[in-house]
């Protein structure tokens, strides 16, 4: 889904991040200041901070950056560029998951990629869901395509490294992994990955693989969320990289990786995933639906199991499907 044109012109007056007159943005939008208030308002209710001052008018609370077709593409490496087989930014969304594998069941090729500056029905793992301000974070999606089912094994473990290798990149120190698919900074999340699967008629299947990454919460927004969170804003302040540079420096490490994921394999991502799990030698709890197993967390296997030493001293593996971690305590 697009903006109708007016929201997207005042989005866009905005997203300079100055002051702006009720009677200049009546004037440039060609409305009343009354319809200006209404769709001020109605930025508000999708996320966007907008404060109004007397004798200055509107400004955003906090610096608004915009997705940029144009910015992504120009900053894409030259391999990812190859790669890429299709570039779609919305302003709204479902889902980035779903509207690719929307596109995935009519053709899209390996290489599409789904970009929304918000969602209504961002989607977690275990049905959970993904709260998504307007013009705020980072809700991706890629998908890809291959040839056989078994080699999917432990991919999410190589992306949640890809992400480590981007935000150190990008000067951002100390985030780590939890099994199977979160980005952590002190134990609190800052990014999800949820990978989805579809077979093929021929045998392969397709891959969806989405991404959110917490580029800035709104402290109103930020109340809903169920869970310790924590935004790249907290994390690096006036230092975070940009969100057109985070999703090109995403799509130049995650394209290539898919490519060759196939012949690689996770082997050559477990010993970065090992060193950043945050869990190795921590009590957890892992949850699958009723049933609670308790145990220490001792690595993973070479599929991306994860490796639990129990209370009775025996060493079971999890397989991410339906479980959910929790750190004990």
């Amino acid at each position: 889904m697009q903006y109708d044109a007016l929201t997207k012109t005042l989005l866009h007056l905005l997203s300079d991040n100055g002051f702006h007159s009720g009677a200049e943005l009546a004037s440039r939008l060609g409305i009343s200041r009354t319809s200006v208030w209404k769709a001020v308002r109605a930025l508000q209710r999708r996320g966007i901070e907008v404060s109004a001052l007397p004798g200055k008018g509107y400004r955003v609370t906090h610096p608004l950056e915009l997705l940029s077709e144009t910015a992504i593409q120009s900053s894409l490496t030259p391999k990812a560029g190859r790669l890429l087989g299709g570039l779609h930014v919305y302003d709204e969304l479902d889902s980035t998951n779903a509207h690719l594998m929307r596109l995935a069941r009519d053709g899209a090729p390996s290489g599409a990629v789904c970009l929304a500056e918000t969602q209504t029905a961002g989607k977690g793992r275990i049905g959970r869901s993904w709260i998504s301000p307007l013009g705020a974070n980072i809700y991706l999606s890629i998908l890809w395509r291959f040839d056989d089912h078994s080699v999917v094994a432990g991919l999410s473990l190589a992306v949640g490294v890809a992400l480590i290798r981007v935000l150190n990149r990008a000067g951002v120190m100390g985030v780590g992994l939890k099994w199977p698919n979160d980005l952590l900074w002190e134990d609190r999340k800052l990014g999800g990955i949820l990978l989805e699967v579809t077979g093929e008629a021929h045998g392969g299947c397709a891959v969806i693989v989405g991404l959110g990454v917490n580029r800035y919460i709104p402290p109103a927004v930020g109340g809903g969320i169920d869970q310790a969170w924590a935004d790249l804003d907290t994390v690096a302040g006036a230092s975070a990289p940009s969100r057109n540079y985070l999703v090109a420096s995403i799509l130049g490490e995650l394209l290539p990786l898919l490519n060759d994921f196939q012949h690689t394999g996770l082997a050559p991502y477990l010993p970065e995933w090992r060193r950043y799990h945050h869990l190795t030698g921590r009590e957890v709890v892992i949850h699958q639906g009723h049933l609670k197993t308790s145990g220490t967390v001792v690595d993973v296997t070479s599929e991306g199991l994860l490796v639990l030493e129990c209370k009775d001293g025996r060493r079971r593996e999890f397989a991410s499907g339906d479980v959910r971690l929790q750190i004990a305590g």
